[in-house]
């Protein structure tokens, strides 16, 4: 009987020893965590990518506020070779592209130069206090990071940016900001592409490095894995006991994304997960200290949501939809208040909508008749993913009032 062969051991070794003595600290309150459960490191994805746009200076300022260990971001290179903080294939959905540079919204990002990204607007999609945020090189992410916030590195689709393993590696090597972080183990390196992580660890051995994947695979897999990388990071949607007790049997730490809404964390926090990588820094970070998450809210909470409506997403009168109650002791007026995905999709309720202790309101994103009870955005496309999504709910004042995912 053949036995896992064990992680790298300079690798292993480096990033263990760091989050213990760092980072792990004392565990979680009963509250918020079983009995015994350790604080996991709590990650802010692309920064705190629910409540400033995704990976710009404004979202890595609200993770390092919100006492993230780290926070998330992904390189790609633009045409002529400048490392660049972006997540998407394509500037559609998060910049005004379209204004700019009509008829290349949809051409792939590494296709603009660093100049040409430097004139987009990136924070306007989410809204427009952030108006003029531009699109980050990735040396503003060091420049933000602490050594008690470190930055996750995720090189993001590596082939359309040939060589970005090498780029990364250079500047983590040869930059004193970089350098700090890297002293401080508050540096870690992620990707999807099997490659490209060997590719980086051929480059940069010392520095820790993640696998990402959709789903914990098998055990030969992992111990495959276990040779390059320290971790796996995976959908926690998809994650079971028998994962995570794979992953450990390889020797590898455990890592969920996108885990948003109370219900989620202590889902992962019951499993066992050595790391936390969310859209809401500030919430979970209270949610993992004992507190309530979202203080002083008006009562008002998502009580659930239709996501694949049968028949059509949008069938009029019907269709996919969320559920917003009032589960406290006042009526609230709800009218101009927002439900925000992932995406930058938005519903905004319409006016004179008051519910009363115990009443909810349907708010529907295709067409039907509005009544006492539901409310039709009249929208020509669907907007809810699916297979699951996290939605954020926020007032007509923009305060964020409840996190939901399914």
């Amino acid at each position: 009987m053949s036995t896992a062969p064990a992680p790298r051991t300079v690798r292993a070794a480096t990033a263990g020893a760091l989050a213990a003595a760092a980072v792990l600290g004392p565990a979680v309150p009963a509250a918020a965590a079983p009995a015994g459960t350790e604080r996991p490191l709590l990650i802010g994805h692309r920064g705190a990518a629910g409540t400033a746009p995704e990976n710009t200076v404004p979202a890595f300022r609200d993770a390092r506020a919100a006492g993230a260990d780290y926070l998330e971001v992904d390189v790609q290179l633009s045409a002529d070779g400048v490392p660049f903080l972006f997540h998407d294939d394509t500037p559609a959905r998060t910049t005004d592209v379209e204004e700019v540079f009509p008829g290349r919204e949809d051409d792939p990002v590494t296709s603009f130069t660093w100049a040409e990204l430097q004139r987009l607007d990136a924070g306007s999609a989410f809204g427009e206090r952030w108006a003029g945020e531009r699109i980050p090189h990735l040396d503003d992410a060091a420049e933000v990071a602490t050594v008690n916030t470190g930055v996750y590195i995720e090189i993001k689709s590596p082939r359309s940016s040939p060589g970005i393993e090498q780029v990364v590696a250079g500047a983590l090597a040869e930059d004193p900001r970089w350098a700090r972080l890297l002293e401080a183990g508050k540096v870690t390196v992620i990707g999807f592409d099997e490659a490209s992580n060997r590719t980086f660890a051929g480059l940069a051995p010392d520095v820790p490095l993640q696998q990402l994947s959709g789903t914990v695979p098998d055990a030969a897999t992992l111990a495959r894995w276990a040779q390059v990388v320290d971790s796996v990071g995976t959908d926690y949607r998809a994650l079971d006991a028998a994962g995570v007790d794979r992953a450990r049997s390889a020797g590898l730490d455990l890592g969920v994304y996108t885990v948003n809404s109370p219900e989620a964390v202590r889902h992962v926090l019951d499993l066992g997960v050595d790391m936390v990588t969310g859209d809401f820094p500030v919430q979970t970070d209270r949610l993992l200290d004992g507190l309530d998450p979202v203080p002083g809210d008006h009562g008002v909470e998502i009580a659930g949501a239709v996501n694949d409506a049968p028949g059509d997403d949008l069938r009029p009168e019907g269709g996919e939809h969320v559920v917003l109650a009032n589960t406290g002791q006042r009526s609230v007026d709800v009218s101009g208040w927002t439900i925000r995905d992932a995406a930058y999709n938005v519903l905004t309720v319409g006016e004179g909508y008051v519910l009363a202790p115990g009443e909810q309101l349907r708010v529907h994103t295709g067409p039907g008749t509005d009544g006492p009870d539901a409310w039709f955005g009249d929208r020509t496309s669907a907007v809810l993913n699916n297979g699951g999504d996290s939605v954020a709910l926020w007032t007509d004042e923009d305060r964020l009032q409840d996190v939901f995912a399914n």
